[in-house]
């Protein structure tokens, strides 16, 4: 059963972003198919669906990498010609599937990429020592090339990169991939940590919906790129639909 959201609110400082109607294309193939979600501030919000659900194009089209339609608001402000670096000026940090991290650069050169829009000094470092509080292992092995980390250090390192930009709200896509199911549970439990102590709002896109529901405080799954399913994660867990599709039991 589909669940409505309402028109999109009035500016609130309890809401960080909002989507309505958010719909997105490659070509002819159409992605997205009106997406409505709301990330309140200081929330995780996770973004269920199987492969090929639309998870990836929605978070592409919040921060204007693919050509989109529809609104989106981010701190009450109402976005117009999204792009990238509009985004990460504003205080999205998008942390990709498969990391993005530059395999040839030194992992302090990759974490360096993430306050690409910082002019100060004085900040850089600070933002340096902040994420070195999470990742203390950065400071020990800044000069090993990126490429030769584990998959869950670079999972990290991107993390971290993503973090340098001080972000207000964070993007990620399916960190769980290709990973263990101990550095899956580290990883989101730093997410959690992170966004206690920092109060950054996440919304993260996951296929494995039992490690994302467990952290998040609200969820949506998207079927064929439309929300088939909403709720709090709490909610969601009880759900049958949400329980056989995605949960296993």
């Amino acid at each position: 059963m589909v669940q409505s959201e309402p028109a999109l609110s009035a500016p609130s400082e309890a809401t960080i972003l909002e989507t309505r109607d958010l719909r997105a294309r490659y070509g002819e193939i159409e992605a997205v198919r009106g997406v409505d979600l709301t990330v309140p501030r200081g929330a995780i919000v996770a973004l269920l669906g199987a492969n090929g659900s639309g998870k990836t194009s929605t978070l592409r089209a919040i921060t204007g990498t693919i050509k989109t339609t529809g609104t989106v608001a981010f701190a009450g402000k109402t976005l117009h010609h999204r792009c990238p670096e509009d985004a990460a000026q504003l205080g999205i940090a998008h942390v990709p599937e498969g990391r993005g991290t530059l395999s040839s650069l030194t992992v302090w050169e990759n974490l360096m990429l993430g306050a690409y829009i910082e002019r100060s000094g004085a900040r850089v470092r600070q933002r340096c020592e902040r994420v070195a509080a999470y990742f203390p292992w950065i400071s020990d092995r800044k000069h090993q090339p990126a490429g030769t980390l584990s998959g869950g250090e670079q999972q990290m390192l991107a993390i971290a990169r993503a973090l340098m930009l001080e972000p207000q709200l964070l993007l990620l896509d399916e960190p769980s991939l290709g990973l263990g199911p101990k550095i899956v549970h580290d990883i989101f439990a730093l997410l959690r940590t992170i966004n206690e102590r920092d109060g950054i709002s996440i919304l993260v896109a996951e296929q494995n919906a039992t490690v994302a529901l467990a952290v998040a405080h609200h969820a949506y799954v998207l079927e064929t790129g439309r929300v088939a399913v909403s709720g709090l994660s709490a909610d969601l867990v009880q759900n049958d639909q949400v329980r056989r599709s995605y949960l296993g039991y």
